[in-house]
């Protein structure tokens, strides 16, 4: 058996402003491997070839080359109409928004230059949020509903699965058997699919990998990577193809129809480097199949679960450093869809993504699947081996803004990671996500606030004291307002998730916690929340 050459895939869509992380943390475990490896966000890369003036022209011809009329809404016939504007603009525009073409925000300011749809009926006086010197901000924002036109007019005309960040999700999110994925993936292919190919085959034929892995974190980009598997199993039989990632982990734990490995070799589950290391020998004839970890595969055309591993998973210790090289990190779109400071962090700017500790220290919440390894096995890192990893990563990518992804940041070690950064004299961006509990204290949040931190998002659910013991979150309303309320003294943002249509929760408790919500912002205590309906 010839070398291992691993290629990491992120399948579209997922984010515009920046890679989601998992090729780039397999990577950096694979470099402690000696383990060849190349890795690409095709979501990204399928939006430039898109978005620019050889994509559009492409896109307007499929509809005047169409053997049949398609009626399109008064809106999206004013796109069409529009066609030639939208050409001459997108790649000026696509190079704003990447950050490379500042002054075009006084064109796009003035409200001249851009062709508007329906995305721009809402927009009066936007001084409010921007200010009369936002400038850049507020054309930021307008560059945005500009892309987001021409995706609604996609979405109608060419191909209705398309988003932004995010591509047949509903396939995803409703599939409790296969049939309808299955009948989507038999269609004839949309130019979005096209270019997809385009660009998996550019990859193939440059890298020649051995081995394909195909990162889902979401049912927005499950379609995505079932569409790499149908191409690479055509055009390239003999390469072994893996799916892994958070939507695996969560709503494939009982995978049992054998149709979908007509699309893949391989499904793994939880964290990836244990299976992975485990299937790499095995696909060297190092190791038996019964012998893989947390792994489905088709035997005699029945999915079988193999898990006979002895090895345990890999410390995070050993995992090896995030390594986003191949990215092409300067190309990710920095975009303003909404007028909301936290979901501008989300949207707006690159960000490099780290682990403080695996897992949840808490562990107790009524609403998360505990038992699932991702969240159950808490593993700490130590404050010295985070800051080096922090260094080693700004010296590859030359940006020092970070998220630290974790499912709850642990307040002891974010204090032992604030004081090695300070001592460290590291200049470092970052935020995270938290519970809101007693010992984040003002004098922590002072002292996170001093090493970079800006902002911090966590659950405050449903604002009831009641509704929080149910949880079992292990946290008052007063206390997340004393806690939120040290943030915001410290000059450090706070956004919090909330939800509604908890069992058991009755109207009079929805309006309670509104009105609380209400005045902690009134209060200056919240800068930001999202409501979610509990599912």
């Amino acid at each position: 058996m010839s070398t291992p050459k691993v290629l990491l895939l992120t399948p579209p869509f997922t984010q515009l402003n920046t890679p989601y992380p998992a090729t780039a943390y397999i990577k950096g475990f694979l470099n402690t491997l000696g383990v060849v490896s190349h890795q690409a966000d095709l979501g990204i890369e399928v939006i430039l070839k898109l978005f620019s003036a050889q994509g559009l022209t492409q896109l307007f011809d499929v509809l005047e080359k169409a053997e049949h009329d398609i009626e399109l809404t008064e809106n999206a016939f004013r796109v069409y109409h529009l066609r030639d504007e939208y050409i001459a603009t997108i790649e000026p525009v696509i190079s704003f928004l990447q950050n490379k073409n500042p002054t075009l925000a006084h064109s796009i300011c003035d409200r001249a230059y851009l062709p508007e749809a329906s995305r721009f009926k809402d927009v009066e006086d936007l001084d409010w949020a921007f200010g009369t010197m936002g400038t850049q901000d507020k054309a930021r924002h307008l560059a945005t509903l500009y892309l987001e036109d021409l995706g609604d007019f996609l979405q109608e005309a060419i191909d209705p699965h398309f988003g932004f960040s995010r591509y047949a999700e509903r396939l995803g999110r409703t599939a409790t058997h296969f049939d309808e994925l299955l009948a989507e993936l038999q269609k004839p292919d949309t130019l979005i699919t096209v270019f997809l190919h385009e660009l998996l085959e550019q990859k193939m034929g440059v890298l020649q990998p051995t081995t394909v892995c195909l990162s889902v974190p979401f049912p927005g980009n499950l379609f995505g990577a079932l569409k790499c598997g149908q191409y690479l199993k055509k055009h390239y039989p003999d390469v072994k193809i893996v799916m892994g990632g958070g939507f695996c982990n969560t709503e494939l734990r009982s995978l049992s129809d054998p149709r979908v490995f007509d699309y893949l070799d391989f499904v793994c589950l939880d964290d990836g480097e244990a299976p992975l290391r485990t299937l790499l020998e095995y696909l060297e004839e190092k190791r038996s199949l019964s012998s893989l970890k947390r792994t489905f595969a088709r035997t005699d055309n029945q999915v079988v679960y193999y898990n006979g591993a002895s090895e345990k998973d890999v410390a995070q210790r050993d995992t090896g450093t995030p390594d986003y090289s191949d990215l092409f990190l300067l190309d990710y779109l920095s975009v303003i869809e909404i007028v909301n400071p936290m979901h501008r962090l989300w949207s707006d700017g690159r960000w490099n993504k780290l682990t403080l500790a695996h897992g949840c220290y808490w562990g107790k919440c009524s609403f998360c699947d505990i038992s699932l390894d991702y969240i159950k096995n808490y593993e700490p890192l130590t404050a010295a081996l985070i800051c080096d990893r922090i260094e080693e990563i700004i010296a590859k990518t030359q940006q020092n803004g970070f998220h630290f992804v974790d499912e709850a940041a642990p307040p002891a070690l974010l204090r032992d990671v604030a004081i090695e950064i300070i001592r460290r004299k590291l200049t470092v961006v970052w935020w995270t996500n938290i519970r809101f509990e007693k010992n984040f204290t003002h004098d922590l949040s002072l002292l996170l606030k001093a090493s970079g931190c800006i902002a911090m998002s966590g659950g405050l659910e449903v604002a009831s004291d009641r509704l929080l013991a149910m949880m079992k979150k292990g946290v008052t309303v007063g206390q997340v307002a004393r806690v939120a309320d040290g943030f915001t003294q410290a000059g450090i943002m706070v956004h919090a998730y909330l939800m509604y249509g908890f069992p058991t929760q009755t109207a009079q408790e929805t309006i309670d916690s509104l009105e609380m919500v209400r005045q902690l912002f009134e209060n200056g205590v919240l800068q930001s929340g999202f409501w979610h309906r509990f599912a």
